[in-house]
């Protein structure tokens, strides 16, 4: 006798379920099984009742559920919707993938004497710090004195596209959650889910829409899960814009237009650049993850010493992604501090 089956008897359900919950062809539990061979019903104490879960049901009762019915409900019912999913997701984010691709070039076939004083410069527009000019020549020198100079220009190229995608799709949500509470609290639960869902878990629905040969595959991965932060951030940013600002711009006679564009989002800037710096960190992340399913870059060093027991090419290629982020860090901070320093005057 089956642990639950006064459940299906109570109901009244036991037509439906057969005559007992031991005839189907569901898996025996150990205590079935012993007390089938010994001719005797095994007792199960109240302290070792199980959860009340679809398998345990399904003891009781051969027509209820499995778990892994529902699974593999699921994944058939993805794929049914695959063919047509594709159709539509296909032409809007092919455009990503060009661009990659397109960066991945660049990045590779400007020469080290070119690129890494063209990095320099942008180090020094945005920050003015001869430190920070100097941070950038040793680490990007250090990078190409150990050959890892290629991988490092993949990954700057991957956070590159991936950041500014996360950017001009992130500030207009933000600002639609700024301007509308209902937009907010549709937004809220779908940032919440992207920000609490584990990383590889963005890529299993995309690998079977996409082939991994489609850098597509890992830069909607990257812009998922790197999104997040801009959007929270310009949210909240234009929220915390001083009211006697906005009655202020009210008086002058500013359409919504004019406001936004010049008083809430330049006040609110500060909060936009935060949220900048922390895309950025996170596609950096995402990045090394995404080499499972064929990102270029550090991340493919890190995953071949963890494959292939190599200690000192995982540890040599985590080291670079910790100086590729250090920098990246420092940069958008300086463009942070010095847009502060323009307001406070």
């Amino acid at each position: 006798m089956a642990t639950y089956d006064f459940v299906f008897d109570g109901l009244g359900l036991r037509n439906w379920c057969g005559s007992s919950g031991d005839d189907g062809d569901g898996m025996m539990s150990m205590a079935q099984l012993l007390a089938q061979t010994s001719g005797d019903d095994v007792e199960v104490s109240p302290w070792e009742t199980p959860f009340p879960s679809m398998d345990a049901l399904h003891e009781a009762c051969t027509s209820f559920p499995q778990s892994r019915e529902l699974t593999s409900g699921l994944e058939q019912g993805f794929l049914a919707i695959k063919d047509s999913l594709k159709v539509v997701v296909d032409p809007l984010t092919q455009p990503l993938s060009w661009a990659l691709n397109e960066a991945l070039w660049v990045m590779q076939a400007v020469p080290w004497f070119i690129m890494i004083p063209l990095l320099m410069l942008v180090a020094w527009v945005v920050s003015r710090e001869i430190k920070l000019v100097g941070l950038v020549v040793i680490c990007f020198g250090f990078l190409g004195f150990v050959d890892y100079y290629t991988y490092t220009m993949q990954t700057l190229a991957i956070i590159f596209v991936c950041a500014v995608t996360c950017v001009l799709l992130g500030v207009p949500i933000g600002i639609a959650m700024s301007r509308s509470d209902r937009v907010q609290r549709i937004m809220i639960p779908i940032l919440d889910m992207l920000q609490t869902l584990p990383p590889f878990v963005y890529l299993i629905p995309l690998i079977f829409l996409f082939s991994v040969t489609e850098p597509k595959l890992y830069g909607i991965a990257i812009i998922l899960y790197a999104i997040v932060p801009v959007v929270r951030l310009t949210d909240l940013g234009i929220r915390l814009v001083d009211p006697d600002v906005i009655e202020a711009a009210d008086a002058f006679g500013m359409t919504k237009r004019q406001k936004l564009f010049s008083v809430q989002i330049p006040l609110a800037l500060p909060n936009i650049m935060a949220g900048v710096n922390q895309t950025i960190m996170m596609s950096l992340a995402m990045v090394v993850i995404a080499s499972l399913v064929s990102a270029p870059g550090l991340g493919v060093l890190v995953l071949r010493g963890i494959r292939s027991l190599e200690l000192g090419v995982g540890l040599l290629s985590g080291l670079g992604i910790v100086l590729l982020a250090i920098i990246l860090d420092r940069v958008t901070k300086a463009a942070l501090a010095r847009i502060n320093v323009s307001q406070s005057r």
